[in-house]
């Protein structure tokens, strides 16, 4: 039977969030933790290829134990199980530690079952990076097929997947081996509203929560702070954009006004390219 593990993580709701305006930090506090809306549609994408298909639906997720509520947000999707590293040796991770950790409960997942298909967000709106699903396919040695706004096919029994990948000017149709990992755009599908027996389930659901001793063969200065080379120096918010100007007049002097600040800004970005 096919498995698939969605990879997920609970985030603040960026709408919402608000800067603190004396260390120039999101301020994370100030706005509810929800479940990534990328990851969302790739839960959503992983229940639609277990109805197509068969098989098992697991999500998977590193945080504190408030990320439990993820979960079964996931359920409520259509998930069938929900696994959860918890551990203060995991806290302060760059996506280097955070793919590290997920790759290790991923090997302990596959001891239980063995995962076919590995499914991501494209990224998370907290860090806009992208990274951390193919630093998991690198350290599985399986192929990472990114941006996919399509799957076509899946095939357990020849060990093959197709998918659609967006890129720049158009699309691209991939065939890769199986097992892989796929990070997915939110075209993918559209996420309908829970139905109320999973909502129920979801309300009665406890995830696995692992800690790192729950793990095997864990290097612990590749968790955490110990294991984040990523340094942030300095973050701030950027300026206001200037507000934009207002052309007067009759229809001749409006065209007139517009030709005039059209070659103002023609002198000022040919001055950047020759400095």
């Amino acid at each position: 039977m096919l498995h698939i593990v969605a990879c997920i993580k609970q985030v603040p709701d960026t709408k919402i969030i608000k800067m603190n305006p004396k260390t120039n930090t999101m301020d994370r506090a100030s706005a509810p933790a929800i479940l990534n809306p990328y990851d969302e549609h790739a839960v959503e994408e992983a229940v639609r290829i277990r109805e197509r298909y068969g098989g098992t639906v697991s999500v998977l997720t590193m945080g504190p134990p408030p990320a439990v509520k993820a979960i079964k947000k996931c359920i409520a999707i259509g998930a069938d199980e929900g696994y959860m590293i918890s551990d203060r040796k995991f806290a302060g991770a760059d996506t280097l530690a955070t793919s590290y950790a997920l790759t290790k409960a991923l090997e302990k997942i596959s001891q239980i079952k063995p995962v076919d298909l590995v499914i991501c967000g494209k990224m998370t709106i907290d860090g806009d990076t992208g990274q951390v699903g193919p630093g998991i396919a690198r350290r599985l040695d399986i192929p990472p097929l990114t941006s996919v706004k399509k799957v076509e096919e899946v095939n357990k029994q020849d060990g093959y997947v197709i998918v659609h990948r967006k890129i720049e000017d158009g699309h691209e149709v991939i065939q890769s081996s199986l097992p892989c990992l796929l990070s997915v755009e939110k075209e993918i599908n559209e996420v309908p509203y829970a139905s109320f027996p999973n909502m129920l389930k979801a309300t009665r659901y406890d995830p696995h929560i692992w800690s790192v001793d729950d793990l095997e063969d864990v290097d612990i200065k590749q968790l955490g702070l110990k294991g984040s080379p990523t340094i942030v120096a300095k973050v701030w918010a950027p300026p206001k954009p200037e507000g934009g100007k207002v052309l007067e007049g009759n229809p001749a002097e409006k065209v007139e006004q517009l030709i005039s600040v059209l070659l103002e800004r023609k002198e000022l970005f040919e001055g950047r390219g020759r400095a």
